[in-house]
């Protein structure tokens, strides 16, 4: 399972009711903020996730909406002292504007005791743990380097518990083993292969994550049969205009790419002041039923084949 709490979900300007850009993804111990507009480190603090092992930052693209929150959340983590290090991966502008708030203006220059790390992203695998992997892939804004990323578990086979409950395979290691491919000899001197107690190979959960975007037709294959699908909805079709203009979505097209992209779930964030949640909602569900606008602080579990507001 794959957890994501919306920190702020307001576009280019907070509201009362919404912060800028921020969200924090959860799988078992691992914990990925991905951007930080300003006022990060308070959401992160309302939210009650706190600071710790919050030490992977992605960042989706370089706009100030989207990083300036890293110049507080930087100094407090510097200050103190709830880490030994920090990564922050983005596209190379977006770094280079980075390193220029915390080494010129937070920092001073000055190199903290908080080792401190950049990536430089390309598309493929940034990270990859024993069952899961995040992988960068290339998204249009208006400016260079922007990226999104896939959340996306290992394909698997499932154990099934009948099968080991009529073989009278015992629970503990044999099971584990079984689990994980291997063939186990029972105390009884039987020999169980891993075919007799799996069930068919079944595709990971996958969560995908979109910042900003100006076009969606590059985004169809990353998408594709996501379990859940965050994206902006900046505009309405009424505004389509201002949407090309500036290099953002309409509610209505991120509904077209779930529907193309067949996800489970559509989660709308970066929405626009100049809207109300529910026009939002209806233009994208127009198209696409399976969508919620998320709200600052909303918490969803995505699960396979599900996506759960908690």
């Amino acid at each position: 399972m794959f957890e994501i709490v919306f920190l702020g979900t307001s576009a280019s300007a907070p509201s009362v009711q919404r912060g800028l850009t921020s969200q924090v993804v959860l799988r078992g111990e691992h914990r990925f903020l991905i951007d930080a507009g300003e006022g990060t480190q308070r959401q992160i603090l309302k939210s009650g996730l706190g600071f710790k092992r919050l030490d992977r930052i992605l960042i989706t693209h370089g706009h100030l909406d989207h990083i300036l929150g890293l110049g507080g959340l930087i100094s407090t983590f510097v200050r103190w002292e709830t880490m030994d290090k920090i990564l922050i991966a983005g596209g190379k502008s977006a770094l280079d504007r980075i390193r220029d708030l915390l080494f010129g203006v937070v920092l001073k220059g000055k190199y903290p005791p908080v080792e401190i790390t950049f990536q430089d992203l390309e598309s493929g695998v940034i990270f990859e743990e024993d069952d899961f992997t995040v992988t960068a892939f290339p998204v249009y804004h208006r400016t260079p380097d922007c990226f999104g990323f896939v959340f996306e578990e290992f394909s698997r086979r499932p154990f099934l518990p009948e099968k080991a409950k009529a073989l009278k395979i015992p629970p503990g290691a044999w099971r584990g083993e079984l689990v994980n491919g291997n063939p186990v000899t029972l105390p009884d001197g039987r020999r169980i292969d891993p075919e007799m107690v799996l069930g068919e190979m079944q595709a990971g959960i996958k969560l995908v994550h979109v910042g900003d975007a100006g076009r969606t037709d590059n985004l169809v294959e990353f998408a594709q049969g996501a379990d859940a699908l965050v994206i902006e909805a900046t505009y309405l079709e009424t505004e389509k205009d201002l949407a090309e203009q500036f290099g953002h979505l309409t509610a209505n097209q991120a509904g077209e790419l779930a529907k193309e992209a067949g996800v489970g779930t559509l989660l709308l964030t970066h929405i626009s002041r100049r809207y109300r949640e529910d026009q939002v909602l209806e233009e994208a569900r127009a198209v696409f039923p399976e969508v919620y606008v998320a709200r600052d602080f909303d918490r969803f579990q995505v699960k396979r084949g599900e996506c759960v507001k908690v």
